[in-house]
């Protein structure tokens, strides 16, 4: 695909969707240095601020990366704001479905991996998390309870999966506040989590893995028997 002059009066988005492109499809590959800033504002017809700041914008994404003195070079080929956003549009059973399969392996694995001050870091969290019943108080809860499953995360001692987990991070809140604002859902109980908690002290990894599975599951059979009864209703 060759580079074109931009005409449209939104320039930098004009620009980054031409580099997300030149990179998405694979005309600058991962680990490729691209164009210079001179040759891009030759090529693309625009101002060098526009060019930076287009730059900057594909480097918070994480699809670029500025090397001193070497130039920019391609970190990623995939746009990961577009995942993020697919993941948003997902069902609420999508969502819980994945979140329970990070859950239950970070589980498993901290039961074999946690150190004392990792359990401390979960009781504390535990702790303070509570039970929810006001309201007005959901955000608040929901930063409670997530402390919780990051704590549980980091106790796994897997950098991939930590990282992942932080990643996802504000689409896992969204989850878990979904779960408790809707009154058809069942809600994962204190003792639900305490059982997570209890497995991972005891160095028990099968129980930690069952009980983080068990968290969300009945949430996730509520959610697909209204699906079906959905189907059936519309035929």
């Amino acid at each position: 695909m060759a580079l074109g002059q931009i005409k449209k009066t939104k320039l930098v988005d004009d620009v980054i969707d031409q580099l997300r492109a030149q990179i998405e499809q694979g005309h600058w590959t991962r680990g490729e240095r691209i164009p210079t800033e001179d040759q891009l504002v030759e090529a693309l017809g625009v101002g060098r601020n526009t060019i930076r700041e287009a730059v900057r914008a594909l480097v918070h994404i994480g699809m670029l990366e500025v090397r001193q003195g070497a130039g920019t070079f391609v970190l990623s080929q995939r746009d990961p704001s577009k995942m993020l956003r697919r993941v948003d549009h997902a069902t609420l059973r999508d969502q819980l479905e994945v979140r329970r399969a990070l859950e239950t392996e970070a589980a498993r694995l901290a039961a074999l991996r946690r150190t004392e001050h990792d359990l401390a870091a979960m009781r504390a969290a535990l702790e303070a998390r509570g039970s929810w019943s006001d309201p007005a108080s959901l955000e608040r809860f929901v930063e409670r309870d997530a402390a919780f499953h990051l704590g549980v995360a980091r106790a796994s001692h897997n950098a991939a999966l930590i990282e992942l987990y932080q990643y996802f991070w504000d689409k896992l809140q969204n989850t878990i506040a979904r779960t408790e604002d809707q009154s058809t859902l069942p809600e994962p109980t204190l003792a639900a989590h305490e059982a997570i908690y209890e497995a991972i002290r005891r160095r028990d990894p099968h129980a930690a893995a069952q009980a983080a599975h068990a968290l969300l599951t009945p949430a996730i059979e509520t959610l697909a028997e209204t699906a079906a009864a959905a189907e059936d209703t519309a035929q």
